[in-house]
């Protein structure tokens, strides 16, 4: 009798910087996937020190981190390790974000007010090869799939928009500069384009934009 090869195991990295929220993420998955081996990071630093040390088979990533922007952080993801996919999992809503991961390379976007059996099929959609929207979002793009930019900030590049989320969440021009490892005057040239692309007059007035489109970090 031929003895049963034991179970592969699936490597999943976990990217969130709350540690109960990393705890329930875990919990969950092992009861659908009870092979996972699970990696844990609360920053980007942590998420690109363990890509360096293990060969992961799916990253699940927050938008908001403590030390960069997860979408700043997905498009490094694509580019040194393209063939990893990327599940964005977070607070934010999914008609302002989920698009916009898909664009820079996310396989799967999901807001964490969801029901846990949702996690559960969008990380078997995205290990099948295949990409995850909310069933609400994904209805809007196949009855649309070429509609125009509606919204002023869609228009907005990826730094774009991560420079007006650290201005709506307060940040002054040096600190936006030293998070992103800017000068000071790059950050005036975007806040620049911000008030001329959303046709607005000032900070404040960016920062209303922000909040009233629930775009805060």
């Amino acid at each position: 009798m031929k003895k049963k090869k034991p179970a592969r195991s699936l490597c999943i990295l976990l990217a969130d910087d709350h540690a109960v929220t990393r705890l329930g993420i875990r919990q969950l998955l092992q009861e659908t996937f009870p092979h996972s081996v699970f990696g844990e990071a609360a920053d980007a630093a942590a998420i690109f020190r363990q890509l360096e040390d293990r060969r992961w088979r799916l990253l699940i990533l927050d938008v908001s981190l403590p030390d960069r922007d997860g979408f700043d952080v997905l498009r490094e993801v694509r580019e040194r390790q393209p063939r990893l996919p990327v599940l964005m999992f977070s607070v934010h809503p999914e008609d302002q974000f989920a698009l916009r991961a898909l664009k820079f390379g996310a396989a799967g976007y999901l807001a964490k007010e969801r029901a846990p059996e949702e996690l559960a099929q969008a990380v078997r959609s995205v290990l099948a090869g295949g990409t995850y929207l909310p069933p609400a979002v994904a209805a809007r793009l196949n009855a649309a799939p070429t509609r125009a930019i509606v919204l002023p900030h869609e228009r907005l590049s990826d730094r774009e928009f991560e420079v007006l989320r650290l201005l709506a969440a307060g940040q002054t021009g040096k600190e936006i500069a030293a998070r992103l490892g800017v000068s000071q005057k790059t950050v005036s040239t975007y806040r620049g384009r911000l008030l001329i692309k959303l046709r607005l007059t000032s900070t404040a007035a960016l920062i209303r934009y922000a909040t009233d489109h629930r775009l805060l970090p």
